[in-house]
């Protein structure tokens, strides 16, 4: 069978924003000469795993996740259904064959849906809290993964393995699966995600071609909560502001419960000023019973463009600029009480707990260390104890 036609299209039926990607895609695929590797790189949310299953189906003539206007040969209706197309995601040691099942018949029903087992440790039970690591161990490797490499195609053009989050192979499986990207098969085609390509070996990217994904904007995700999730305008533009430029994460956030909890943001950052140790706890016992992981990650979020606007305002005064323009009263008399405050240092600390969030570190133990980190830097000054020395919070939290 003859590679790929000049007038395919890679189109967008169910792919969100990210258009220089998917036209370097389209022009790979008009151009008939496919790499053996591809490395989809770009920040969490911003649809890899989606771009990489809609590359797979493109290559093999199926007309799903992309549009691809009449050059379409496969009578499949999707990457799940083709025999050619094999899909793998990290796995903690402790799943089995029907939880990695389960996972890929979620992203059978949408390629942005939240399968990642930091996010997501359970799929029955959204407050679970706990830790597991997954990864790519040599076992899944050998059992799994380089038995469909041998596969010669069935049905398309290419067998097609598709690897998301490739940055979590362990070094043994690393270093097998370097083999196969050096001694290609002509029929074998390796389609890789990763958050960043520095979290790989250099010769694993070497051997790919990389695509990157940039952090969608706001108007892209409002358009995709629009099109896709059937949102209202006003609540997927206000959803895009706190998405961080992560759709994904995004469709999962209750809009109620993250415009009550704005205001309640604004009552932590006066308790955390005046060091109000009682309403800082009821605070925090209350967000920790009602948040699930991604509201948990949507407050921080909240904050984050908050603390912007007081940084805005503070250097411009101009309301026009201001994300949260219907809190412009709270935000002129934050800037006039905390004329010193460090406000990018308490940025900077509100992304260091995004990160320990995703690691499953215990929310209330994160926002009590950050009251106290706040409390100093709202009034210019240094965090009592330092960064080197982040133990002496609390006996039980190392993280800070």
């Amino acid at each position: 069978m003859s590679l790929l036609r000049e007038d395919i299209s890679f189109g967008d039926r169910r792919l969100v924003g990210q258009e220089k990607p998917k036209n370097q895609v389209e022009k790979i695929l008009q151009s008939g000469r496919l790499s053996h590797a591809y490395l989809f790189t770009g920040p969490d949310g911003s649809g890899k795993t989606a771009f990489a299953l809609a590359m797979a189906e493109a290559v093999n003539g199926i007309d799903h996740l992309s549009d691809l206007q009449g050059t379409a040969f496969s009578k499949k209706s999707s990457w799940h259904k083709h025999p050619d197309i094999h899909l793998f995601i990290p796995m903690p040691s402790s799943a089995g064959d029907n939880e990695r099942k389960a996972r890929l018949d979620l992203l059978a029903k949408d390629p942005y849906e939240i399968v990642d087992f930091n996010l997501r440790p359970s799929l029955t039970d959204s407050g679970t809290n706990k830790n597991l690591m997954a990864f790519y161990s040599i076992e899944y490797f050998h059992s799994e993964i380089r038995p469909r490499t041998v596969y010669k195609p069935n049905e398309g053009r290419r067998t097609v393995v598709v690897i998301t989050g490739i940055y979590t192979m362990r070094k043994e499986s690393a270093n097998a699966f370097l083999k196969l990207l050096e001694e290609p098969s002509e029929t074998v085609l390796f389609i890789l995600t990763a958050s960043k390509s520095d979290q790989l070996l250099p010769t694993i990217i070497s051997r790919c071609q990389q695509i990157r994904l940039h952090p969608l904007t706001n108007d892209e995700v409002a358009n995709g909560l629009v099109r896709f999730d059937k949102m209202s305008l006003n609540n997927a533009s206000f959803l895009a502001r706190l998405s961080g430029g992560n759709y994904s994460l995004s469709r999962f956030f209750d809009v109620e419960n993250l415009q009550q909890t704005r205001r309640e943001l604004i009552n932590y950052l006066r308790y955390s000023y005046t060091q109000d140790v009682p309403a800082l706890l009821e605070v925090m016992k209350d967000w920790n019973g009602r948040l699930n992981k991604e509201n948990q990650i949507a407050l921080c979020n909240t904050l984050e463009q908050f603390l912007r606007d007081l940084l805005v305002y503070r250097e411009t005064e101009n309301a026009e600029l201001i994300t949260n323009a219907d809190q412009i009263d709270v935000i002129r008399k934050f800037c006039t009480t905390m004329k010193h405050a460090r406000i990018e240092d308490m940025i900077m600390h509100l992304q260091n707990v995004k990160g320990s969030l995703y690691q499953n570190v215990q929310f209330k133990y994160i926002f009590t260390v950050l009251s106290l980190r706040y409390f100093r830097l709202m009034r210019g000054e240094d965090p009592i104890i330092e960064t080197t020395e982040t133990w002496k919070h609390l006996p039980a939290y190392t993280e800070y």
